[in-house]
């Protein structure tokens, strides 16, 4: 589990946002280059697409709060959201001529704390491998 300091609380408005925002900061932190975010087609979103080495990774944020510590925000993402990032996913290889790259689809789990003073960060990778 990796922690991430944050200085400036949100409202629950900008909820998701900021937890992008936070994934974006782990990612980069970590060596990753962001590509873009919030990628939107008609049947799904990606909310950051990322490379790092040779591969782009397609990940899916989902966040929320230590009071709701026993619904760990990774469960909201099933097999029918995972189809539909492996959908876009593939829409974004093909029409960035990338047709040959390895990718794969990753989600970030951010839990923040009740004041939103800190955040823990789990980075599950190739959840969709069965997908593929």
């Amino acid at each position: 589990m990796n922690y991430v300091n944050i200085k400036n609380p949100i409202n629950t408005k900008d909820f998701g946002n900021y937890a992008e925002d936070v994934a974006s900061y782990y990612l980069e932190s970590n060596g990753y280059e962001i590509l873009t975010r919030n990628y939107r087609k008609p049947w799904g979103e990606i909310d950051i697409i990322a490379r790092k080495d040779s591969i782009v990774y397609f990940v899916e944020v989902k966040a929320n709060r230590t009071n709701y510590a026993s619904f760990s925000p990774e469960l909201r993402v099933d097999a029918r959201k995972s189809a539909k990032i492996v959908k876009a996913a593939s829409l974004f290889i093909a029409s960035e001529h990338k047709k040959d790259c390895e990718w794969q689809v990753d989600i970030i789990a951010v839990t923040f704390n009740n004041d939103m003073s800190r955040a823990s960060i789990k980075h599950l990778k190739n959840i969709a491998g069965d997908i593929l």
